[in-house]
């Protein structure tokens, strides 16, 4: 998948490491495949890493981190939205600051950036200017971003960058279909319906940033 996305696109690609579903806490065998991972994303060309590791109390678990930093240099490494699960996200922050991550990916500890953005703003404000870089400077706001509701995320939260979907459903190109059988939980997406990146949308997106950044 890495190969051919590199192909296909110009913008830097940020592979993200992450194992399995669920919380943020690895054992053992998953902290190996992510090494493993990250070796393999390097080999064919990622730009640079995006993955999160928490310890049980909801703290940074810097030891994995660092571990993993040392296998992802010399490229970039942003810290996901294990960001908005920990207990105390200014501590956090410095923490990562200080680890070396370069971004990190957050909703404000909050459902969305939209409902997190007082939050936001205080994490952006914690760093320097120079350092924001994102989906909120040194955070890329992530979460529930979309065309409505960007321009007032990027300006209340003095965000660089942002990172959402920008995506719609397009319908199967089956004809025919079982409607008996499910190929998931029941809360998972429709066999028939089709999660793709929105061209549309995406420049709409890029428009509204380009406006206000």
């Amino acid at each position: 998948l890495l190969q051919v996305v590199k192909q296909c696109v110009r913008v830097p690609v940020f592979v993200m490491i992450r194992p399995r579903g669920g919380d943020f806490l690895y054992s053992d065998r998953e902290v190996e495949v992510m090494k493993a991972d990250i070796r393999l994303a390097k080999l064919h060309g990622a730009d640079g890493l995006v993955f999160g590791a928490l310890t049980e109390d909801g703290r940074i678990d810097t030891e994995l981190c660092t571990a993993l930093l040392a296998v992802c240099r010399p490229l970039p490494v942003t810290f996901h939205r294990a960001f908005d699960m920990v207990h105390d996200p200014l501590v956090a922050l410095e923490t990562l600051i200080s680890l070396g991550f370069e971004r990190v990916l957050t909703s404000g500890c909050d459902s969305s950036a939209l409902e997190g953005l007082s939050l936001i703003k205080r994490l952006a404000e914690q760093v320097m200017p120079s350092a924001l870089c994102v989906t909120s400077g040194f955070f890329p706001p992530g979460g529930g971003i979309t065309e409505r509701n960007l321009q007032r995320i990027l300006e209340g939260s003095t965000a660089s960058e942002f990172h959402c979907s920008a995506r719609s459903a397009r319908d199967s190109g089956m004809k025919f279909r079982n409607p008996n059988v499910a190929m998931g939980a029941s809360f998972s997406a429709p066999e028939y319906s089709i999660k793709v990146a929105d061209v549309a949308k995406v420049r709409t997106l890029n428009a509204i940033a380009k406006n206000i950044l």
